[in-house]
């Protein structure tokens, strides 16, 4: 407001004028070089934070997801799907006599083997019935531990 009190107070000593009439004749020139130069300074502002090639090149907003989805890939898909992948190797290999532990942390040796069960003895005389898939690792050997 005092920008503009000051713009037409020397719109009106530029013209000679003074009073009612000067301030009536000035405001319309005051109100649009005041808008003209605060324009000109918002597009000097926005031109000092661009970059000095102008615009971004459409490739990077292209290419960052990209970049994303892969190293999303490697860092962690990969890893489990090899992870996996050799547990169900482990599995097929299995045999009976095999001592294994359970995913609710039994410990049983496998007295008999079909395609989608083990059947396991935990204790004398205690047998359970075992999906493969519950299977968590195979228990070395006492004397294999030295």
């Amino acid at each position: 407001m005092a920008y503009q009190m000051a713009l037409l107070a020397d719109a009106a000593g530029a013209a000679g004028t003074t009073g009612a009439e000067a301030t009536v004749a000035a405001a319309p020139q005051a109100a649009e070089g005041a808008t003209t130069a605060t324009t000109a300074e918002v597009q000097d502002a926005g031109a000092a934070e661009q970059p000095q090639g102008g615009r971004e090149s459409p490739w990077m907003g292209f290419m960052m997801p990209l970049l994303l989805i892969a190293l999303f890939y490697f860092m962690f898909l990969r890893p489990q799907q090899r992870k996996e992948k050799e547990r169900r190797k482990m599995i097929e290999e299995l045999r009976v006599g095999a001592k294994v532990v359970f995913a609710g942390g039994i410990i049983g040796t496998i007295v008999q083997a079909t395609e989608k069960t083990f059947t396991v003895e935990t204790a004398p005389d205690v047998r359970m019935e075992v999906l493969r898939s519950c299977v968590q690792g195979v228990v070395a050997a006492e004397g294999a531990a030295n």
